[in-house]
């Protein structure tokens, strides 16, 4: 990042390739949609590159800044749009008995994409960068500028809401597919 600061054109195609496709699955989570989720990327990154004076490496590392970055456009974009978009992709479903299985297990998936993408965002950021993302609750905690207490009182209440709007949805008691605890 120090050669980015400098204008290292190099450097920052090195921080894209590093960087980006986890930030366009962070983002994809956070937006629910791919292609919103590519530009919000494209325009962190065109940030970065524009404001790469103002990171402090002192201050805070370089992913979280990212991070920061990107969910900050992210919710720009949706004050701006106020529209949810949702995918519309149909299948071709034959009688296979594999069929059913699948079209079972995609329909938790969407079930539970869809009770994620109704949280308030704060509480869907914290869930997507702790159990999609993989990041510690020091780090996701400073992407949401708060306490590890509070990020964990967010965690809490996510975890709370998604029990309780998707348990009626289920029809079997299996469980839905969902990371452990961090």
């Amino acid at each position: 990042m120090a050669r980015v600061q400098r204008r290292d054109q190099q450097a920052f195609t090195r921080l894209l390739d590093r960087h980006l496709v986890s930030l366009q699955r962070f983002l994809q989570r956070l937006t629910g949609n791919a292609a919103d989720a590519d530009e919000v990327a494209q325009e962190a990154f065109l940030r970065i590159w524009s404001h790469a004076s103002r990171w402090q490496s002192d201050r805070v590392r370089f992913t979280t800044w990212l991070y920061r970055i990107a969910r900050n456009v992210a919710i720009d974009r949706h004050r701006k749009h106020r529209e949810t978009t949702t995918d519309d992709l149909s299948m071709i479903v034959d009688d296979a008995p594999e069929t059913a299985t699948i079209i079972d297990g995609e329909r938790r998936q969407r079930l539970l994409r869809n009770a994620v993408e109704q949280l308030p965002e704060r509480q869907r950021t914290a869930l997507v960068l702790c159990h999609f993302d993989g990041l510690s609750n020091q780090d996701a905690a400073a992407v949401l500028e708060v306490s590890v207490d509070a990020l964990e009182s967010l965690l809490s209440r996510a975890r709370r809401t998604l029990k309780m709007t998707l348990l009626p949805l289920m029809k079997t008691d299996e469980a839905l597919p969902c990371p452990t605890n961090r």
